[in-house]
């Protein structure tokens, strides 16, 4: 059995503990978790140079929406900033949207994955098929209706963290 891999968003709010996913979007997984280490290199879209540091640290909720989701993930803190490479989707046909706490990416439509994520605070069976499913709330997941309702932009992320192993 492979090691459990779980992200913990320290946000200014409080922690989001997700169980990420590889069994169902490895690829997915292995780009969160070597941007959130600062183990891949991506360019930065404000100094257009290439970086090797966590991408994630640092930057805020951009976009959110009471009774649907939080997105965030993009370095320019606008929505239109990402790493500077499109990765595919990983959409199998368990990929659905059938509950709150559901870790995202976030795209411009298919194939066009990169460092923005959402997740959901309700079912959001719309969804389903357009956005790969890499991870679920865990702990912390009273947060999300909290975060979508304190306005685009005004809850920071911290730091993700992850953890391999026991959940933390």
């Amino acid at each position: 059995m492979a090691e459990e891999l779980y992200a913990t968003f320290k946000t200014s709010m409080g922690d989001i503990v997700v169980k990420l996913l590889p069994e169902k979007a490895p690829k997915t997984v292995k780009n969160f978790v070597d941007l959130a280490e600062g183990a891949r290199e991506w360019t930065d879209p404000r100094t257009g140079q290439k970086v090797t540091k966590p991408l994630y640290d640092g930057t805020v909720f951009h976009r959110v929406i009471p009774d649907f989701m939080i997105q965030g993930g993009d370095p320019l803190g606008t929505g239109t900033g990402g790493p500077g490479y499109r990765f595919e989707d990983e959409i199998g046909p368990d990929n659905v949207f059938s509950k709150p706490g559901l870790l995202a990416m976030a795209n411009a439509g298919p194939n066009t994955n990169g460092s923005q994520f959402f997740i959901t605070e309700v079912e959001t069976p719309w969804l389903n098929k357009g956005h790969t499913i890499f991870g679920e709330v865990v702990k912390g997941g009273e947060l999300v209706p909290k975060i979508t309702r304190a306005g685009n932009a005004k809850v920071k992320l911290e730091k993700v963290t992850i953890t391999r192993g026991a959940q933390p």
